[in-house]
């Protein structure tokens, strides 16, 4: 099979592209041009039909990913089967399964069955938790157990790899000359460093890269070039450490285009608010605008429990200033393996934070913000839910405080300002007409 990119260079415009370019409310020409550059990638493997399109960068909607999969201390596979029915509920475009406990091929079957979204991985972690039972150590990993292990992913179906390719034994150089408070905050990019120092050797996805490309290319996925070296606190952000990794990924990014792989990168962790747009800045120049795929930013670190909240802001400016994918961060982050109802909290305030940033970059209130304010100034709490992200919310907090009379709530009671206004100010035929010409 050819790739995407292949087919839209010979002409040939498969019916998903056509759906996509409808959904998003661009130009199926613009689409087709942008994919073909590298600044908007679909995610879809070519073994693997999924129900929603999903095309993310240039002049999109920001998408939203959700984080799912088992630990070493929570294996079950049914509380993750909840988790990905809970993000989908609530609005996740993508889910990554990041799995590292029990029998991860099984596990990933089970998520991709019932997956209609296009599904991510990372890799290494298999290849760690193999190495650790065959070998007692991850630092053992052979390279073609590595490369065998991406080949069985993407025979699955698997869409888009996270493969942290930048973690040279130049930049681990770079990082020892430049201390840090947390030198490495990355799960994926710990292990490859490990296995770097303990073998002397280059890190096997830098240097056999090209055999990357070629599993992604056969199969259609998109690599998300893995940021090894994200800031894990404040004061690590936007240092030379980072800096030199995303150079790195700056020339893999060139390379993958060149060969017509589909590509992303993935961007900072923990960076102070007035450096998030400087972050973006850098990742479009450096990655000729491939799209951004953040994690985080987290703009503040003292908020352990808030970190949905802590990384909505600084993900709204991120995303209204160019970033295009947004990975969810939970309320348990840093603490714990989260539960459903952090799925969900967590899943909200990214989509909070996307809309946000959606209206920011067209500078239009939408439809659906004025129909929910509409509905508010009428008192209609039936259409209040209709219209809001999270429709059980309403219904939880209405239940949890009866008011005395229907049309109101608990806060105001009688003394209700809009129902005091209706008596005095006639404007439901003005807020009939904004609603319907909205709409």
């Amino acid at each position: 099979m050819r790739s995407i990119i292949d087919e839209l260079k010979r002409g040939r415009i498969p019916s998903f592209i056509k759906t996509a370019a409808h959904e998003e409310g661009v130009h199926l020409n613009y689409l087709i041009k942008n994919i073909v550059r590298g600044r908007i990638v679909i995610l879809r493997n070519n073994v693997r039909q999924v129900s929603r399109v999903c095309c993310i960068g240039k002049g999109l909607t920001p998408k939203i990913n959700v984080n799912i999969g088992t630990s070493t201390d929570e294996r079950d596979l049914k509380d993750e089967l909840v988790k990905l029915k809970t993000a989908l509920k609530y609005g996740a475009d993508t889910v990554m399964d990041l799995s590292v406990g029990g029998d991860l091929r099984f596990v990933r079957e089970k998520i991709l069955q019932k997956c209609p979204v296009p599904l991510g991985t990372v890799p290494i972690y298999e290849a760690a938790v193999y190495a650790q039972k065959r070998y007692k150590s991850i630092s053992k990993m052979k390279v073609e157990e590595i490369f065998s292990i991406l080949e069985e992913q993407a025979r699955q179906g698997v869409d888009f790899f996270t493969i942290h390719a930048c973690i040279t034994r130049r930049v681990l150089k770079v990082l020892e000359e430049n201390k840090r408070i947390m030198p490495i905050v990355s799960r994926g990019g710990a292990i490859l460093a490990k296995w770097i120092r303990e073998n002397d050797r280059e890190n096997p996805f830098y240097e056999r890269f090209d055999r990357v490309m070629q599993i992604c290319k056969k199969y259609d996925i998109t690599i998300s070039i893995g940021d090894s070296l994200r800031p894990g606190c404040l004061d690590d952000a936007t240092d030379e450490a980072q800096l030199t990794e995303l150079f790195i990924a700056g020339e893999l990014i060139k390379r993958c285009r060149e060969e017509g792989v589909q590509v992303i990168m993935e961007g900072p962790g923990h960076v102070p608010l007035h450096q998030v747009e400087t972050n973006v800045i850098l990742e479009k120049r450096i990655c000729d605008e491939a799209p951004f795929y953040i994690l985080g930013p987290l703009v503040i670190d003292i908020a352990p429990g808030y970190d949905h909240i802590g990384s909505s802001i600084g993900g709204a400016l991120a995303l209204w200033k160019g970033a295009d994918f947004f990975c969810v961060v939970t309320p348990a982050e840093h603490l714990r393996h989260p539960t459903v109802e952090d799925i969900r909290q967590g899943t909200i305030a990214a989509r909070i934070a996307a809309h946000a940033a959606s209206i920011a970059r067209s500078g239009k209130i939408s439809a659906r913000d004025t129909q929910i304010s509409v509905a508010r100034a009428n008192r209609d709490w039936h259409k209040q839910k209709q219209f809001a992200l999270d429709r059980e919310r309403i219904g939880e907090f209405r239940n949890s405080s009866l008011p005395s009379e229907d049309d109101v709530c608990t806060m105001c009671g009688k003394y209700c300002s809009l129902k005091i206004a209706d008596t005095c100010i006639t404007r439901k035929k003005k807020l009939k007409r904004i609603s319907e010409k909205r709409a």
